[in-house]
């Protein structure tokens, strides 16, 4: 354990940014999931929802810093693809 003060201050921050970051990563997690759900089922509508709910949670992680922007855009572009794939059948 740390014994300086400043050192304790940035154990209990760093701590804090762990927790949000967890929790801001499981929320992408979910949202995508929906997503893939929606794009199994081929159901077009739930999937543009769920699509856009995955890319505004992808752009506050990243307005965050919780994830870089080149992995979000990656992750949109892969998104967009497979919405694209249902409108085609």
């Amino acid at each position: 354990m740390a014994n300086i003060k400043s050192a304790i201050k940035r154990i209990r921050v760093t701590e804090r940014q762990h927790e949000r970051n967890k929790a801001v990563r499981s929320g992408i997690k979910t949202s995508i999931a929906k997503f893939r759900a929606a794009v199994d089922k081929k159901d077009k509508k739930a999937a543009k929802e769920a699509y856009d709910s995955s890319v505004k949670a992808l752009d506050a992680a990243v307005s965050k810093k919780v994830i870089h922007r080149n992995n979000a855009a990656n992750r949109k572009s892969a998104l967009s693809k497979a919405l694209g794939s249902i409108k085609k059948k």
